[in-house]
C-alpha cells in the first residue's frame, strides 16, 4: 500500500477505519470456507443467468462477518447496496422508501432484521415474493390500496438471533448461511492482513497471541489489534512481538483464554452470590449492571462454547471449569443458595 494511502487509513476514525479493513473480495476474506464456497457459487451461476441472487439470511453472533459478506456479495454482483438496520425502520413509509429506490438488481441490507416490527414484516412478503409493494393513500373512508411494481432485488437480512424471526419471514428466504467461530490459525491470517493495512510491524507470534485471545471473533482480533498497535508505539517503538501484545493484552484485563474484565465479573457473580446457580438471565444482568439481551448475545455464546457457562431450564449454572479459572472450590461461595 502507497505511503500516501496509509496515513489516509491511519486518520480515519473507527468506523470508517473497520470498512477499511473490511474484505472487498472473495480471495480477501478469511474463514467460512464452505459458507464462502457455497456464496461464490451463488454468484457466478446468477451472473451466468443475468439475474439477480435470491434472498439471503445471515445468522449468528456478532462480528463473525454478516456485513463484510453482504457487501462482497453486491460488490461481486456488480450492484449498489443500499444499508439500514431493523430498528430504524418504524414505519411502512420508511420501508418503501428504502424499496422504491432501488435499481435493477441493487442489493437490500437489512442489520439486527429480527428486530422489524411485525407491521413492517408483512409489507416485506410481497415484495420478496412479487417484487411489488402495497402501500396505503389516505385514511378512513378515502382509503385505497395502491400497488407498486418494484426492480428485481436482492434482501440480505443479518441477525444474530435468528429463533425471533417469525416462520413466514424466515421462509422467504431461499438461502440462509450460518457463519460460526474462527480458529486461531484464521484470525492470526486476519490480524497479520489487517497490522499490514495498517502499516503495523508485527511478528508472527505476536499476531499469533492477539488471534488466541480474539474469541474466535474478526472484529474483536482487528479491536485489539489497534489497542496493542497504540500500546507498541507508545512504549516498545511501534513492533509487536509475543511479549508486547502479551503485556498489552493484560493491560486491558484481558486474559490468556480471551477472558475480560466482564467475562470475569459474569462468572464470579454467578459462583459468589448465586452459589454457581442455577439462576435466571434477569437477576444475573441485573447483578452486573449489564442488560440481559448483552449478555446472551455478546458474553454468553463464547462462555458457554469455551465450557464456563451452561444453560438449565432452571437457569445459568457455572461448570467446574468456572471454579478453577477463579481459583475456587466447588460449592464455595459467600452467600450459598441466593436466587
Amino acid at each position: 500500500m502507497p505511503e500516501n494511502k496509509i496515513s489516509e487509513v491511519l486518520a480515519k476514525p473507527d468506523a470508517a477505519l473497520e470498512m477499511t479493513l473490511r474484505p472487498s473480495l472473495f480471495s480477501e476474506f478469511t474463514g467460512q470456507l464452505k459458507v464462502k464456497e457455497r456464496l461464490e457459487i451463488t454468484v457466478a451461476a446468477a451472473k451466468q443467468r443475468g439475474e439477480a441472487i435470491d434472498h439471503i439470511l445471515f445468522s449468528g453472533p456478532p462480528g463473525l462477518g454478516k456485513t463484510t459478506l453482504a457487501h462482497i456479495m453486491a460488490k461481486s454482483m456488480g450492484a449498489s447496496l443500499k444499508s439500514t438496520s431493523g430498528p430504524t425502520i418504524e414505519k411502512a413509509g420508511d420501508l418503501a422508501g428504502l424499496l422504491t429506490n432501488l435499481e435493477e438488481g441493487d442489493v437490500l441490507f437489512i442489520d439486527e432484521i429480527h428486530r422489524l416490527q411485525k407491521t413492517i414484516e408483512e409489507y416485506l412478503y410481497p415484495a420478496m415474493e412479487d417484487f411489488k409493494l402495497d402501500i396505503i393513500i389516505d385514511q378512513g373512508p378515502n382509503a385505497r390500496s395502491v400497488r407498486l411494481n418494484l426492480p428485481r432485488f436482492t434482501l440480505i437480512g443479518a441477525t444474530t438471533r435468528s429463533g425471533l424471526l417469525t416462520a413466514p419471514l424466515l421462509t422467504r428466504f431461499p438461502i440462509r448461511e450460518r457463519l460460526d467461530y474462527y480458529q486461531a490459525d484464521q484470525l492470526q491470517q486476519i490480524v497479520v492482513r489487517s497490522a499490514r493495512l495498517l502499516n503495523v510491524e508485527t511478528e508472527e507470534q505476536g499476531a499469533r497471541e492477539i488471534a488466541r485471545r480474539s474469541r474466535g471473533t474478526p472484529r474483536i482480533a482487528n479491536n485489539l489489534l489497534r489497542r496493542v498497535r497504540d500500546y507498541a508505539q507508545v512504549r516498545h517503538g511501534g513492533r509487536i512481538t509475543a511479549d508486547v501484545a502479551d503485556k498489552a493484552l493484560a493491560m486491558l484485563e484481558i486474559d490468556e483464554n480471551g477472558l475480560d474484565e466482564m467475562d470475569k465479573r459474569i462468572l464470579e457473580t454467578l459462583i459468589i452470590k448465586f452459589g454457581g446457580g442455577p439462576v435466571g438471565i434477569s437477576s444475573l444482568a441485573v447483578a452486573v449492571g449489564e442488560e440481559p439481551d448483552t449478555l446472551e448475545e455478546v458474553y454468553e455464546p463464547y462462555l458457554i462454547m469455551e465450557g464456563y457457562l451452561k444453560r438449565t431450564p432452571q437457569g445459568r449454572v457455572a461448570t467446574e471449569l468456572s471454579y478453577k479459572k477463579l481459583g475456587l472450590k466447588i460449592g464455595q461461595s459467600s452467600q450459598p443458595g441466593l436466587l
